[in-house]
């Protein structure tokens, strides 16, 4: 049998000063390994071997069908929550939390729409089971207080999109922080937050505790607390920092511009740790 073993030699990594090593983007057909190894300390990156390498996932099956490994070839792919598999989330998850009875509330009306059992059930961006509706209602924000759940109808409701995030303080992988970010306090890159989405121009703004605002190009839809924005330099992995607060909606942006009348110049939104950038909305 014909066995293949890739060491950190043989790899296309870049290599940074003080011989720290950064990550690439996964190749084509693989599960984005950037998306796993953006936490890691450069100490563990650097005794870390890659046994696939670049191998792409169709060339990986290719030799496992030249040395009959059916099973392998028969094997379905890992779906569902990590490590757990394939199972209705809810079930699985009202095993360990006790349900907290809410209501589905529409963001347009403020109407009663349904009830649900937990608001933690949910993400943002997610179609919303509401018994008794036709039309898809999807998931927008969350208060975890009242237990409600806000939806909007529409999958592309502006409700659901945002441009603006800043995170936690940032893990950067090879540089700490860039060169360029920290001489500019600003610096363009792209960045995603769940695993295969296409990544997103934007630009990072340095807050002086290591945290960073991120402001996209364009809008982008289910942006959620808690997840981890992964940050890009060409096919380069820079690092990442978990989405702490989130910017207004389009939605949220609209309704204000329709009573921008009201509004006195310098009355400012209440934001004043805001990094005032960002495209003209």
């Amino acid at each position: 049998m014909r066995l293949l073993q890739v060491t950190m030699h043989e790899l296309p990594w870049k290599m940074k000063r003080f011989s720290s090593r950064s990550t690439l983007r996964g190749q084509k057909g693989f599960s984005e390994i950037d998306l796993k190894l953006e936490m890691v300390s450069q100490d563990a990156l650097r005794r870390t071997l890659f046994p696939l390498g670049g191998l792409t996932k169709d060339f990986v099956k290719k030799i496992a069908a030249e040395n009959r490994l059916h099973h392998v070839l028969k094997k379905k792919e890992s779906m569902g929550i990590c490590f757990v598999g394939k199972r209705n989330f809810e079930n699985f998850i009202l095993q360990y939390l006790q349900p907290r009875p809410g209501k589905f509330i529409s963001i347009e009306d403020s109407e009663v729409l349904g009830t649900h059992k937990g608001w933690f059930l949910y993400t943002l961006g997610q179609r919303a089971k509401i018994g008794g509706l036709r039309e898809p209602w999807y998931v927008v924000e969350k208060d975890g207080t009242k237990g409600d759940v806000l939806v909007a109808p529409r999958t592309d409701h502006p409700a659901l999109y945002r441009d603006l995030l800043r995170t936690g303080r940032v893990h950067w992988i090879a540089e700490e922080p860039p060169a360029a970010l920290v001489r500019d306090k600003m610096m363009e890159c792209h960045f995603r937050f769940r695993h295969q989405m296409a990544l997103v121009p934007c630009v990072l703004t340095l807050n002086q505790d290591g945290t960073v605002w991120v402001t996209a190009v364009k809008a982008v839809r289910g942006l959620t607390l808690g997840q981890f924005a992964v940050f890009y330099k060409g096919d380069e992995c820079l690092g990442s920092g978990k989405i702490l607060r989130l910017g207004p909606s389009a939605y949220t942006l609209q309704k204000g511009r329709s009573r921008a009348g009201v509004a006195t110049e310098g009355s400012g939104d209440g934001h004043s740790d805001s990094p005032g950038l960002g495209p003209t909305r």
